[in-house]
C-alpha cells in the first residue's frame, strides 16, 4: 500500500511540475506595429500570430512559435537572414519569406538555423530569394516540410544559394518540399541519419546532392529538368528508395564513391543533355556529353536493384574500379546504348539466378523459365575501341569493323572480359510493372504520361 502511495505521490507532484509550463503559453496577435514589443513579452511555448502586413527581418531567440496567415510578407531588404534562428524548440509557419542577401559567402538565407538550434519546425512557408532558402548550421532533429523555395533564374547558377543546406545536422525530416530555379535542390554536408521524403525538384543543378554524408535516407522523391537528379558522393550507407528523375540532363543518379549503399526501386527516363534547362542561362556550364540514367564511379560494395531506366542516352556507366556491386532485376528499356564498363575484369549481372530485363536482348527462353537460354552480354570489343578512340565511330558501318565483330563471334578467346548477365529476364520485373501501371494514368509533375509502353514489353 505504501509503494501505491509513493507512486501516486510521484505521477502527482510530477504532473503539478508540468501544469504552470502549459498554463502560462499565451496565443498572442502581432501587427507590423507591435512585433518588437509583443516579441519581448512572449514566452518559452507562446503562438505569436502575425497579422497581414509586410515585416522587417528579424531573429528568434526563444523557443516559440510564429505563424503567418495570409498577407503576410517578410522582406529582409536585399540584405543578411531574414528570419534567423537561435533557440531550439521554435516553430516556423505559414510565412511569405522574400528579398534576402545574396551573399554566398556570409551565408545568406531566407531562415538560418544557428549551431544547436534542435527540434525546430519550418512548415509551409514561401521563400523566394537569391540565397539559400533555409540554412541548418549544426542542429539535431529539424523537420522541414511543405515549404516552396523559388531562386532567381536571372542569376547564373553558380551564384545562387541551395533551397535547403544541411551541414553538420542529424535527424532531420525533409519533406514534401517543392524546389525550383535555385543551385541545387537540397544539399546534404557532413550530416548523418537525415531522411529526405517526397520533394518535388526541378529547372537546377543537382536535384539532391549528398557530401560526405552517412545512414541517410532518399525516399520518393521527384527530379526534373535538372542537370543530375541525384548526386551521391564520398557517402556510405545510402537508402535510395522508390525515386523518380525525368528528363535530367547528365545524369539521373550520380554515384561517385558510395559504399555499402541500396539504390532500388528507383525510376530513370529522359537522361539527354540536348536542351538548355529551364532554371538555367546561357553560358552556364553542364551542356554536351551523354546522358547517362546511372553513372558509378569508384563505388563498391551496393545493391542497385528493382530500378527502370530508359529512354536515356547511356542506361548505367561503370568505371573507375566500380565493382562488388549487387546489380539485378533491374529494366534496361530504350536506352541508345545499355551498358559502359570500361575495365577487362568479368562482372556478372545476376542474383541467385535472377538477371536484369534488357530491351534489344535478342536470346529464346526454350525451357519457359522467364530466363533467357543465352547470356547478355552489352559489350564488345569494337565498343571499347570507339570508347577508346572516339574518332573510330566513324567507321562504326564499315565493313572492316562488321568483319572484326564477326571474327570475335567466330573465335572467342579473343574475347575481353567485361559485363555478363547469364540470366537474362524475358519481360521487365513484376514489381516495376506494378510501379509503372500505378503512374499510368497520373501527370507525373504536370508532364504527359509515361510507362505504359514500358508495362507491354515482353519477349514475343
Amino acid at each position: 500500500m505504501f509503494r501505491y502511495l509513493s507512486r501516486r505521490r510521484f505521477y502527482l507532484i510530477t504532473g503539478l511540475l508540468l501544469v504552470p509550463f502549459s498554463i502560462s503559453a499565451e496565443t498572442l496577435q502581432i501587427t507590423v506595429d507591435n512585433f518588437s514589443t509583443q516579441y519581448q513579452k512572449a514566452q518559452a511555448g507562446d503562438q505569436l500570430i502575425l497579422a497581414p502586413g509586410v515585416y522587417p527581418a528579424f531573429s528568434i531567440e526563444k523557443p516559440i512559435s510564429i505563424l503567418g496567415q495570409e498577407g503576410v510578407i517578410v522582406d529582409a531588404k536585399g540584405l543578411g537572414h531574414a528570419v534567423e534562428i537561435k533557440s531550439k524548440n521554435v516553430t516556423l509557419k505559414r510565412l511569405k519569406i522574400i528579398n534576402w542577401g545574396e551573399d554566398l559567402t556570409e551565408l545568406d538565407s531566407g531562415i538560418f538555423v544557428n549551431r544547436g538550434s534542435d527540434q525546430v519546425v519550418i512548415e509551409d512557408n514561401h521563400l523566394q530569394g537569391n540565397g539559400s532558402g533555409v540554412w541548418v548550421d549544426g542542429a539535431l532533429d529539424i523537420r522541414i516540410e511543405s515549404n516552396r523555395m523559388i531562386g532567381n533564374p536571372n542569376v547564373r547558377s553558380f551564384d545562387r544559394g541551395n533551397g535547403i543546406h544541411l551541414f553538420n545536422v542529424f535527424g532531420a525530416l525533409i519533406k514534401n518540399n517543392h524546389i525550383s530555379q535555385t543551385r541545387d535542390g537540397i544539399y546534404i554536408d557532413t550530416s548523418n541519419k537525415n531522411r529526405l521524403v517526397g520533394n518535388k525538384i526541378h529547372d537546377l543543378r543537382y536535384g539532391v546532392h549528398y557530401m560526405y554524408s552517412n545512414y541517410n535516407e532518399v525516399i520518393g522523391n521527384h527530379t526534373w529538368n535538372t542537370r543530375t537528379g541525384y548526386a551521391l558522393m564520398q557517402s556510405h550507407h545510402l537508402t535510395v528508395i522508390g525515386n523518380q528523375s525525368k528528363n535530367d540532363q547528365n545524369y539521373g543518379i550520380l554515384m561517385n564513391y558510395i559504399t555499402y549503399s541500396a539504390l532500388k526501386d528507383n525510376r530513370v527516363e529522359g537522361a539527354q543533355p540536348n536542351a538548355l534547362l529551364a532554371g538555367s542561362r546561357k553560358g552556364d556550364s553542364g551542356q554536351g556529353g551523354e546522358g547517362k540514367a546511372i553513372f558509378v564511379y569508384n563505388s563498391l560494395f551496393n545493391e542497385i536493384q528493382g530500378n527502370y531506366l530508359a529512354n536515356s542516352d547511356l542506361g548505367i556507366h561503370l568505371t573507375a574500379g566500380s565493382k562488388n556491386n549487387k546489380i539485378s532485376k533491374n529494366a534496361f528499356v530504350g536506352n541508345r546504348n545499355q551498358v559502359k564498363y570500361v575495365s577487362n575484369k568479368q562482372q556478372e549481372w545476376s542474383q541467385e539466378g535472377v538477371g536484369n530485363y534488357w530491351s534489344d536482348y535478342l536470346g529464346w527462353d526454350m525451357d519457359g523459365n522467364q530466363r533467357g537460354d543465352t547470356a547478355y552480354e552489352p559489350n564488345d570489343q569494337i565498343d571499347r575501341l570507339i570508347w577508346k578512340f572516339p574518332a573510330a565511330k566513324y567507321l562504326f558501318n564499315a565493313p572492316a569493323i562488321e568483319l572484326l565483330r564477326w571474327v570475335q563471334r567466330q573465335f572467342p578467346v579473343f574475347k575481353d572480359q567485361g559485363v555478363q548477365d547469364s540470366y537474362p529476364l524475358m519481360e521487365v520485373p513484376k514489381k516495376i510493372q506494378l510501379s509503372l501501371q500505378h503512374s499510368e494514368n497520373q501527370q507525373f509533375n504536370g508532364q504527359t504520361k509515361d510507362g505504359a509502353q514500358a508495362v507491354k514489353e515482353k519477349r514475343p
